[in-house]
């Protein structure tokens, strides 16, 4: 006997695939083993038994009617019965083989081919039902699709996220009105609590039944790192595999043609069935040529399998009735719905995640096959496609990985001695930062997408706070908070309308520090949020590519101390808006493109430091002006292009320090001795050959440099400044050094690296503040002054 399980190679199938089976093709499949069987029984017995015999017509020619051995039908009527019995003894003269060979000679002339071939005709469209229903598992185009698809699914329905995700939506929903409606009292931590009491509620629930107490652990599970990173992974592979299926339909299409072909196949089927099983007969007459071989021409032949067959063919067509119905009713589930389109509305209502996308093609009809398995599936896959999941498991491994002790370890005080914590291209804000209490300044640079969430109120020492590339949602229970606390915000992004508003409502803010570019085409507008918020306002600082300097800014023009305006290169235009700005101290143009000295610049009394660092500056002619600058004490030049120093230089008597440094000074002029408050005066990086004797005047000079000029000799007068701390002489073509150095007492710092000194005047010894760590030249140099000089100075 031919086993059933031979033919298991047409419909083998992973195990796995049978989430992608709804109830009909599981019905089918179960149809189909049992037409299968009923085919292989048939094929069996037609191999392991007879097929038919047939013995020889006694009756004369001319006396046979067409059809000899009807009358040998058991019909009930008694002449025929002993008509039977009176020609059963007779004897046909015929042997063995001639017997045999009048079987199979009738058997392929007489019987009818449905009565010969019915068992195998069984099996062939069984086979052929088997392909239709199995041939998208096993298409190359779709079968990876499939395969594809059940291993995400699997592994998202087995995932530790889906359940604590699923149980902490369960959990918030239950908090309020479910409670309310259960029948038996409920008695736990109240939901309206503060929020250190609203995590005590969590932890356990009691139920009050009238004879017992019920505790309910919490649901929601813990993941451990490796767990959350696997989700991690999960929530890639499914948005690549979501871009992937929804690009095409070749696995709808793939499913509709095969159940037309079933359904065209049973209409076939049951129509040649229906009008061939009467073929089927018991007794079959047989009228063949073989006289000549056996004496007869006439045969009367029973089909020993004719009586089964019917049977089996009565069943096998009620069997394809059956299948034919659960085609033509997939038939009709395929189109009576639009399967290429998926909502997700009831898992957005369940769950509470809104943002749960709607998917459509392939995907969407995947989907609906395995909401016919079992719904569930969807419900647990959905969570990996909402992006506030994805965010909640973000922040779950972002606290696995920056625990409040490794946070601590990255503390360190900042330029402005506050305690400050630094993060730096992390996917998103942990929720451990805010145990810090003790922060005092908050650094978060290229992390994107980040909410502060009400944990930030913790945080009652924090001053400053940096927003670089990292824009950030603040709630408007937040605001209150960082309007009272925040001292200083830096704010950097690439376009400036890209700063949050919340940020220009911060009323005690002292310094506001915004990094971005206008768009090109509102550049020259410079158009900047008010300031009218921003009363305790000191100290702005603006790099842009601004036209201008914007309007705004007049808004906090009564208490403005320090404007900086860095342009990156790009030309600033109007600055007639600086004059309003009555109490600045501090002004920075730097990199503004600016080739005179801004004449707004002299009406500004209070002004004590100017910086005009980087920009187009060829003549300062317009220094003198400088005198209405009474409180001036600060000016830099450096980094321009500027070529002399006029000689009313010298009406600023109030200067304190001036930086002309990488320039193309070739002279100095000898009205800048006259400049008696001049502390520090830096002209390195120029083309200076010889230095005025009149430097000499400058009795309160504490710094000096002129590193990186063409001086050969420096006049005696230069020692005459008693009170010169630091003289950076460094690369210049100095050839010896003035033994008059040692009167310089105070002098702490002295470089000289670069020169074409041959030795060194043992008189630094009388240098008393100049140590080795201060002194900066060649170490043969330093070998060559005298041991007790060299021991004076290395000793601590």
């Amino acid at each position: 006997m031919i086993p059933v399980a031979e033919f298991k190679q047409f419909t083998e199938q992973q195990p796995a695939f049978k989430v992608l089976k709804p109830w009909w093709d599981v019905l089918a499949e179960y149809l189909t083993v049992a037409m299968l069987m009923i085919g292989v029984f048939g094929c069996t017995l037609q191999v392991t038994q007879d097929k038919i015999i047939c013995l020889p017509n006694h009756e004369p020619q001319e006396n046979l009617s067409e059809a000899p051995c009807q009358q040998l039908l058991p019909r009930g009527v008694p002449e025929q019965m002993g008509a039977l019995q009176e020609v059963k003894g007779l004897k046909n003269n015929l042997d063995l083989q001639q017997y045999s060979f009048i079987n199979q000679l009738c058997y392929e002339t007489a019987l009818h081919w449905y009565a010969k071939y019915f068992p195998y005709l069984v099996v062939i469209h069984t086979l052929i039902f088997m392909v239709c229903t199995s041939f998208w598992f096993k298409f190359p185009g779709t079968s990876s699709k499939i395969e594809h698809f059940i291993s995400i699914l699997g592994k998202c329905f087995d995932s530790p996220w889906t359940t604590r995700a699923l149980s902490e939506v369960s959990g918030e929903n239950q908090k309020g009105p479910a409670a309310a409606g259960r029948p038996t009292a409920t008695i736990a931590a109240t939901a309206g609590a503060g929020p250190g009491k609203a995590g005590e509620g969590e932890k356990e629930k009691v139920l009050v039944e009238p004879e017992k107490v019920v505790t309910e652990p919490p649901v929601v599970t813990l993941l451990d790192k490796k767990e959350g990173e696997q989700a991690k992974a999960l929530f890639e592979k499914v948005k690549k595999f979501r871009v992937h299926v929804e690009e095409g339909d070749i696995l709808y299409t793939m499913y509709i043609r095969q159940t037309v072909l079933k359904v065209c196949k049973f209409l076939a089927i049951l129509v040649y069935n229906l009008v061939y099983v009467e073929k089927i007969s018991f007794l079959v007459a047989c009228r063949v040529e073989t006289s000549e071989v056996t004496g007869y021409a006439s045969f009367c032949c029973n089909h020993t399998k004719a009586h089964l067959f019917s049977k089996l063919a009565f069943c096998y067509i009620s069997f394809v009735c059956i299948y034919g119905l659960t085609c033509i009713y997939t038939l009709y589930w395929l189109f009576h719905r639009p399967l290429k389109e998926y909502s997700f509305r009831s898992v957005r209502e369940e769950t509470g995640m809104g943002d749960i996308p709607d998917v459509k093609n392939d995907f969407a009809f995947m989907l609906h096959l395995i909401d016919q398995y079992d719904s569930l599936y969807s419900k647990r896959f959905a969570v990996f496609l909402s992006e506030v999941s994805e965010s909640r498991l973000k922040q779950l491994n972002l606290n696995h990985e920056w625990t409040p002790e490794k946070l601590r370890q990255k503390l360190q005080r900042n330029a402005g001695g506050r305690l400050e914590l630094a993060l730096c291209m992390l996917p998103g804000l942990p929720d451990t930062v805010f145990e810090l209490s003790e922060v005092e300044s908050l650094r978060l640079e290229a992390i994107c997408d980040i909410t502060f969430p009400p944990g930030l109120s913790q945080l009652v020492h924090l001053q400053e706070l940096s927003l670089l590339h990292s824009p950030a949602r603040l709630p408007f229970s937040l605001q209150v908070f960082l309007r009272d606390h925040l001292k200083v915000m830096r704010v950097k992004c690439e376009e400036l309308r890209e700063v949050p508003l919340w940020v220009f409502g911060l009323r005690s803010l002292e310094e506001l520090h915004l990094e971005g570019l206008f768009p090109q085409e509102l550049a020259r507008a410079a158009t900047l949020e008010s300031l009218r918020e921003l009363k305790q306002l000191k100290v702005l600082s603006l790099r842009s590519n601004a036209g201008k300097v914007p309007a705004s800014v007049t808004d906090v023009a009564g208490h403005l101390q320090r404007l900086s305006l860095h342009n990156d290169g790009a030309r600033l235009v109007a600055l007639n808006s600086l004059k309003k700005l009555v109490a600045l101290r501090e002004l920075e143009l730097v990199a503004c493109g600016l080739e005179r000295i801004p004449h707004a610049v002299f009406s500004l009394g209070a002004l004590q430091e100017l910086d005009l660092k980087d920009n187009h500056l060829r003549s300062i002619e317009e220094i003198l002006s400088f005198q209405h600058c009474r409180k001036l004490v600060t000016l830099r030049l450096w980094h321009n292009q500027i070529a002399y120093v006029p000689e009313h230089v010298r009406k600023l008597k109030s200067l304190e320090q001036l930086y002309l440094s990488y320039n193309k000074l070739e002279t100095l002029p000898s009205q800048l001795g006259l400049c008696s408050g001049l502390r520090l005066l830096d002209v390195s990086h120029n083309g200076l050959h010889s230095l005025p004797p009149e430097v000499g005047l400058l009795q309160n000079l504490q710094h000096l440099a002129l590193s990186y000029n063409a001086l050969d000799a420096l006049p005696d007068e230069l020692f005459f400044c008693r009170k010169l701390r630091t003289l950076l002489l460094g690369d210049n073509q100095l050839t010896q050094l003035s033994p008059q150095v040692g009167a310089l007492r105070a002098l702490s710092r002295l470089e000289l690296k670069g020169n074409r000194l041959e030795m060194l005047p043992e008189e630094l010894g009388n240098c008393g503040g100049l140590k080795k760590a201060g002194l900066l030249v060649e170490d043969a140099l330093y070998q060559s002054l005298p041991a007790e000089v060299r021991d004076k100075m290395e000793e601590e």
